[in-house]
């Protein structure tokens, strides 16, 4: 019990810590993107030799580097901890089990998106996008 409990402090400890990190990540803009109408935010790599971004200027942004990330163990997780993944029809929620929430695709239309929540609902799932289903007739 005691190695349980010490896995899920561990694990806690490790959401902290990405928690924190997310706080201090600065917006990876692309360099001069705000002088450029063409140049979208996008994060493009500065790659020019007299780049004062690439040179690391003092003031001049941000580079996406390796120490930003957060820990591999909680990289690509709700918020909450848990696992998330992506639903398109009710078929899908069948193959899942064990500790996860549930978001349905953005371009499943309200007839399929209210079966999916229903059969979620029955299976105990959480659903991370749910919608009001009003006007529903039962």
């Amino acid at each position: 019990m005691s190695e349980k409990t010490n896995e899920n402090t561990e694990f806690q400890r490790l959401l902290k810590v990405r928690k924190d990190k997310k706080m201090r990540k600065p917006k990876f803009r692309r360099h001069d993107w705000h002088k450029k109408k063409r140049l979208s935010e996008v994060w493009r790599r500065p790659r020019g030799i007299h780049n004062k971004m690439r040179r690391h200027i003092k003031g001049k942004g941000a580079l996406v580097k390796v120490g930003y990330r957060v820990p591999s163990i909680v990289r690509n997780l709700h918020p909450s901890g848990k696992r998330e993944i992506l639903v398109h029809n009710p078929a899908e929620l069948e193959d899942i089990s064990g500790d996860v929430v549930i978001r349905i695709g953005r371009t499943v239309g309200m007839r399929k998106r209210i079966s999916i929540q229903k059969k979620a609902e029955e299976m105990g799932l959480i659903v991370v996008n749910k919608k009001e289903m009003g006007g529903e007739e039962s």
